[in-house]
Protein backbone atom coordinates (compact mmCIF):
# COMPACT_ATOMS: atom_id res chain seq x y z
CA UNK A 1 0.00 0.00 0.00
CA UNK A 2 1.04 3.81 -0.62
CA UNK A 3 0.14 6.81 0.01
CA UNK A 4 0.03 10.11 -2.35
CA UNK A 5 -0.60 13.99 -1.45
CA UNK A 6 0.22 17.18 -1.04
CA UNK A 7 1.72 18.93 1.70
CA UNK A 8 2.71 22.65 2.00
CA UNK A 9 5.88 23.63 4.10
CA UNK A 10 4.25 22.67 7.45
CA UNK A 11 2.92 19.13 6.45
CA UNK A 12 -0.90 20.45 6.55
CA UNK A 13 -2.74 18.86 3.53
CA UNK A 14 -6.01 20.66 3.61
CA UNK A 15 -8.36 23.52 5.21
CA UNK A 16 -12.55 23.59 4.85
CA UNK A 17 -12.73 20.13 3.45
CA UNK A 18 -10.86 21.06 0.82
CA UNK A 19 -7.22 21.03 -0.84
CA UNK A 20 -5.02 24.18 -0.05
CA UNK A 21 -3.64 24.65 -3.79
CA UNK A 22 -4.41 24.27 -7.40
CA UNK A 23 -1.87 22.78 -8.97
CA UNK A 24 -2.25 21.23 -12.54
CA UNK A 25 0.82 19.39 -12.83
CA UNK A 26 0.10 17.88 -9.35
CA UNK A 27 -3.46 16.99 -10.15
CA UNK A 28 -2.18 15.14 -13.41
CA UNK A 29 0.38 13.49 -11.57
CA UNK A 30 -2.58 11.88 -8.81
CA UNK A 31 -4.76 11.12 -12.24
CA UNK A 32 -1.66 9.24 -13.90
CA UNK A 33 -0.37 7.23 -10.73
CA UNK A 34 -4.20 6.48 -9.56
CA UNK A 35 -6.00 5.30 -12.38
CA UNK A 36 -7.21 1.89 -12.90
CA UNK A 37 -5.85 1.47 -9.15
CA UNK A 38 -7.59 1.18 -5.86
CA UNK A 39 -8.18 4.39 -3.90
CA UNK A 40 -8.73 3.95 0.15
CA UNK A 41 -10.48 6.82 1.50
CA UNK A 42 -12.68 8.15 4.11
CA UNK A 43 -15.94 9.78 3.79
CA UNK A 44 -15.49 13.33 4.26
CA UNK A 45 -12.78 12.90 0.66
CA UNK A 46 -15.19 11.42 -0.46
CA UNK A 47 -17.91 13.86 0.23
CA UNK A 48 -15.35 16.88 -1.11
CA UNK A 49 -15.21 15.29 -4.83
CA UNK A 50 -17.36 16.76 -7.22
CA UNK A 51 -20.88 15.68 -6.78
CA UNK A 52 -19.80 13.61 -3.73
CA UNK A 53 -19.24 10.85 -6.18
CA UNK A 54 -15.97 7.86 -6.75
CA UNK A 55 -13.15 8.76 -8.97
CA UNK A 56 -13.65 7.41 -12.40
CA UNK A 57 -11.33 4.72 -13.42
CA UNK A 58 -10.66 3.54 -9.74
CA UNK A 59 -11.73 0.83 -7.35
CA UNK A 60 -13.00 3.17 -4.38
CA UNK A 61 -12.63 2.13 -0.58
CA UNK A 62 -14.67 3.85 1.46
CA UNK A 63 -13.58 3.64 5.36
CA UNK A 64 -16.46 5.06 7.03
CA UNK A 65 -18.47 3.88 10.01
CA UNK A 66 -21.72 4.33 7.90
CA UNK A 67 -22.67 2.40 4.75
CA UNK A 68 -22.41 4.74 1.91
CA UNK A 69 -24.59 3.74 -1.27
CA UNK A 70 -21.98 5.19 -3.99
CA UNK A 71 -20.47 2.77 -5.92
CA UNK A 72 -17.71 2.64 -4.18
CA UNK A 73 -16.70 -0.72 -1.16
CA UNK A 74 -17.39 0.34 2.04
CA UNK A 75 -15.48 -0.89 4.85
CA UNK A 76 -16.18 -0.12 8.49
CA UNK A 77 -12.69 -0.75 10.40
CA UNK A 78 -9.35 -1.83 9.80
CA UNK A 79 -9.76 -4.99 9.76
CA UNK A 80 -12.30 -4.74 7.07
CA UNK A 81 -10.23 -2.87 5.18
CA UNK A 82 -7.28 -4.69 5.46
CA UNK A 83 -8.67 -7.96 4.60
CA UNK A 84 -10.28 -5.83 1.12
CA UNK A 85 -6.95 -4.45 0.59
CA UNK A 86 -4.70 -8.19 0.36
CA UNK A 87 -6.85 -8.67 -3.11
CA UNK A 88 -4.98 -6.31 -4.57
CA UNK A 89 -1.48 -6.33 -5.69
CA UNK A 90 -0.11 -3.99 -2.77
CA UNK A 91 1.71 -1.27 -5.22
CA UNK A 92 -2.26 -0.94 -6.58
CA UNK A 93 -3.71 0.20 -3.74
CA UNK A 94 -2.92 3.77 -2.61
CA UNK A 95 -4.35 5.91 0.21
CA UNK A 96 -5.58 9.10 -0.38
CA UNK A 97 -7.36 11.39 2.57
CA UNK A 98 -7.91 12.90 4.55
CA UNK A 99 -5.68 13.40 7.52
CA UNK A 100 -6.96 11.13 9.91
CA UNK A 101 -6.72 8.47 7.54
CA UNK A 102 -3.25 9.04 6.54
CA UNK A 103 -2.31 9.41 9.58
CA UNK A 104 -3.36 5.82 10.40
CA UNK A 105 -2.48 4.35 7.34
CA UNK A 106 1.11 5.65 6.51
CA UNK A 107 2.75 3.46 9.11
CA UNK A 108 1.29 1.14 6.65
CA UNK A 109 2.46 2.43 3.62
CA UNK A 110 5.77 0.76 1.81
CA UNK A 111 5.90 4.29 -0.09
CA UNK A 112 4.64 8.11 0.30
CA UNK A 113 4.44 9.96 -2.51
CA UNK A 114 3.99 13.95 -2.09
CA UNK A 115 4.28 16.80 -3.72
CA UNK A 116 6.03 18.98 -1.59
CA UNK A 117 4.83 22.73 -2.04
CA UNK A 118 7.34 25.54 -1.00
CA UNK A 119 4.31 28.01 0.15
CA UNK A 120 2.30 28.07 3.33
CA UNK A 121 -1.46 27.34 2.67
CA UNK A 122 -2.81 28.43 5.91
CA UNK A 123 -4.00 24.47 6.84
CA UNK A 124 -6.24 23.74 9.45
CA UNK A 125 -5.43 19.35 8.90
CA UNK A 126 -1.74 17.93 8.97
CA UNK A 127 0.15 14.73 8.10
CA UNK A 128 3.18 13.73 10.17
CA UNK A 129 6.39 15.55 9.06
CA UNK A 130 8.15 12.46 7.31
CA UNK A 131 11.30 14.22 7.03
CA UNK A 132 11.41 14.16 10.95
CA UNK A 133 10.31 10.42 11.57
CA UNK A 134 13.21 7.85 11.41
CA UNK A 135 10.95 5.12 9.60
CA UNK A 136 11.04 7.40 6.48
CA UNK A 137 13.94 8.50 3.86
CA UNK A 138 13.77 10.59 1.38
CA UNK A 139 14.36 8.41 -1.57
CA UNK A 140 13.56 10.53 -4.61
CA UNK A 141 12.91 14.12 -5.24
CA UNK A 142 12.05 15.85 -8.36
CA UNK A 143 14.03 19.18 -9.16
CA UNK A 144 11.84 22.32 -8.36
CA UNK A 145 9.22 22.89 -11.31
CA UNK A 146 6.47 25.82 -11.42
CA UNK A 147 2.93 24.80 -11.02
CA UNK A 148 0.10 27.45 -10.85
CA UNK A 149 2.32 29.92 -9.12
CA UNK A 150 3.74 27.76 -6.56
CA UNK A 151 7.00 26.06 -6.44
CA UNK A 152 7.02 22.49 -6.03
CA UNK A 153 9.14 19.26 -5.73
CA UNK A 154 7.39 15.58 -6.31
CA UNK A 155 9.26 13.17 -3.29
CA UNK A 156 9.19 9.68 -2.92
CA UNK A 157 9.45 8.81 0.63
CA UNK A 158 10.10 5.15 1.72
CA UNK A 159 8.93 3.13 4.83
CA UNK A 160 11.72 1.16 6.16
CA UNK A 161 9.86 -0.16 8.90
CA UNK A 162 6.42 -1.19 7.51
CA UNK A 163 3.67 -2.24 10.04
CA UNK A 164 2.13 -5.73 8.55
CA UNK A 165 -1.67 -5.91 7.76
Amino acid sequence: MKAIFHADKNWGIGKANDLMFRLPEDMKFFRETTKGKIVVLGLNTLRSFPGGKPLKNRINIVLSPQDVEEDVITVHNLDELFAEVKKYPPDDVFVIGGASVYNTLIPYCSEVLVTKVEADGKAEVFVSDLDADNNFTLSDESAPIADNGYTVRFCTYRNCNVKKY
